[in-house]
């Protein structure tokens, strides 16, 4: 036990030394960037590592051949939207381990919410400070993993299941995901897909599991 939380504990110190050695000189940097927030360690971190570890304990598909199969059946939720509010929560005794909470305004609903209501959502701290954030205003479509036992949840296999919504509603394949679901019938070869044609690839990735 003690080995595993003090490997939980190296980790983080990773992170967040990585995320300080990024906030030296930023000449360039916008007003209106996202705060960098500070990691939280648990005063008592071998009492909460079992815990942290379950919450971010999570089925990735193999990144190096994932299908949009696999990615669809691993989320809990699948919609796109826009973020509307961004905060920043402390660990208390009920939850320990600081997070960040999005909110999104959901304009288009497949799997586990309804469209035109908003969601919020809770973000371990560590992957925001890795590289996995958000703004208000940015317009997305995710596919995120059902809710951890600490109300936890991200995206299916990081990146991979993050998409760009453009001005009109098409949702934006990156390269990675032109590279990981380019067999995939009605995805494959695109990189600008209509929210509808997007629904219906998820449709058919449920049919094939």
């Amino acid at each position: 036990m003690y080995g595993r939380s003090t490997a939980c504990l190296l980790l983080m110190l990773h992170i967040l030394t990585a995320n300080l050695a990024g906030q030296i000189d930023r000449p360039g940097r916008s007003p209106d960037a996202l705060p960098d927030f500070h990691i939280w360690l648990p005063e008592n971190l071998e009492a909460t590592a079992p815990a942290f570890r379950n919450s971010l304990r999570r089925p990735v598909p193999s990144l190096a051949s994932p299908g949009f199969p696999q990615i669809s059946a691993s989320a809990g939720t699948i919609f796109s939207g826009t973020v509307t509010r961004i905060d920043h929560r402390v660990a208390t005794s009920r939850q320990p381990v600081e997070t960040v909470s999005i909110t999104f305004h959901v304009e288009n609903a497949i799997r586990g919410v309804m469209r035109g209501e908003d969601l919020t959502i809770s973000q371990w701290i560590g992957l925001w400070s890795a590289g996995q954030r958000y703004r208000v205003g940015e317009r997305v479509l995710l596919f995120l993993y059902p809710r951890s036992k600490l109300g936890l949840t991200s995206c299916v296999g990081g990146q991979i299941g993050r998409f760009a919504v453009d001005a009109r509603g098409h949702v934006l394949l990156a390269p990675r995901h032109l590279l990981a679901f380019r067999a995939d019938p009605v995805l494959g070869g695109r990189s600008r897909v209509p929210f509808s044609d997007f629904a219906l690839a998820v449709r058919r990735a449920g049919e094939e599991e």
